[in-house]
């Protein structure tokens, strides 16, 4: 293993739960890089089939540092604080541990980062990238423009982009705006984050797809039993109330808010979803009331299929 830096510039972060089976993409990425200045930080979300030693391989024959900590099983969010907070690097690189990236990602992300003037680089949280499926072919939309500096809020509402991205942030800026520290869910929406990031710094986007992103079973979007989901209806209406003010640019993501919130909330059973005093505008508010029947809809749908499954 390679002597650990006083302060490397990248570390590069995975959160993990019984991903054993495809983490070696993560550490065969890290293993083939062209620049050599990071270190691996793993936080385990309590797995148990055999993460830790596997780790425990890798740490004696890795030219590069792994640091390896397990907690128990609380969620992403509270791992990507750990992380953040165990950070030694001076940019924070995240990557699923059931994807890859190419040998050349850190270098090219450097690179982009340093064009940033100095006098300027405050004002920029990090690079965003492109991602590519296995076959090369790219996920999503292009950035507007190469590269594009705007900001997260930006990005997605007023430039329309999507499909999946991939980037750093400045670690001392991630220390800023942690998750909220909630361990009665397993998720919170990233968003709560990367907006609230996005009100006071910009990012740099570039058009090269630098992460593999594999369409196996551990990327699929499962679903979830809706009680256990409405645990989150809160985040869904604190993202209404504070950014409505894109609605015109994104009408339709608003909307699912909006109908999630109903959803969840019926499935809490929260008597007081409704009441004015949990939002902070009438756009949010009238938003919610218009969502109302769909959401109640949606919520008897999920009923039935429950009762069905019974």
């Amino acid at each position: 293993m390679q002597p650990i830096a006083a302060k490397p510039k990248f570390t590069v972060f995975t959160p993990t739960y019984n991903r054993a089976h495809t983490l070696y993409r993560v550490f065969d990425s890290l293993a083939a890089q062209t620049f050599h200045d990071f270190e691996w930080v793993i936080v385990d979300d309590g797995s148990t089939d055999g993460t830790h030693q596997l780790i425990k391989q890798w740490q004696k024959i890795a030219n590069f540092p792994i640091l390896y900590t397990l907690q128990p099983n609380s969620g992403k969010h509270i791992a990507f604080n750990k992380g953040v907070n165990l950070a030694r690097g001076e940019l924070f690189l995240p990557i699923d541990s059931d994807d890859g990236f190419l040998p050349d990602s850190l270098e090219k992300m450097l690179h982009w980062w340093q064009l940033i003037p100095d006098n300027k680089r405050a004002e920029f949280t990090g690079i965003v990238t492109l991602c590519q499926y296995e076959n090369g072919e790219i996920c999503g939309d292009l950035f507007a423009s190469h590269p594009l500096d705007t900001n997260a809020l930006d990005l997605r509402y007023k430039h329309k982009k999507r499909g999946e991205c991939w980037g750093f942030h400045r670690t001392e800026v991630l220390k800023q705006y942690p998750f909220p520290e909630d361990k009665s869910v397993r998720f919170v929406p990233e968003n709560i984050v990367w907006d609230a990031i996005a009100s006071k710094y910009k990012i740099r986007c570039i058009n090269e797809p630098l992460r593999i992103f594999y369409q196996d079973s551990g990327n699929q979007i499962t679903k979830a039993n809706p009680q256990k989901k409405a645990l989150v209806k809160g985040y869904f209406l604190q993202l209404l109330n504070r950014d409505l003010r894109y609605f015109f640019d994104d009408p339709k993501t608003f909307i699912k808010w909006a109908v999630l919130y109903v959803r969840y909330s019926f499935h809490a059973a929260d008597g007081r979803f409704m009441n004015v005093s949990r939002f902070s505008n009438v756009g949010a508010y009238a938003l919610c009331l218009a969502a109302l029947l769909p959401g109640f809809a949606v919520f008897c749908i999920d009923y039935c299929r429950q009762v069905i499954r019974l």
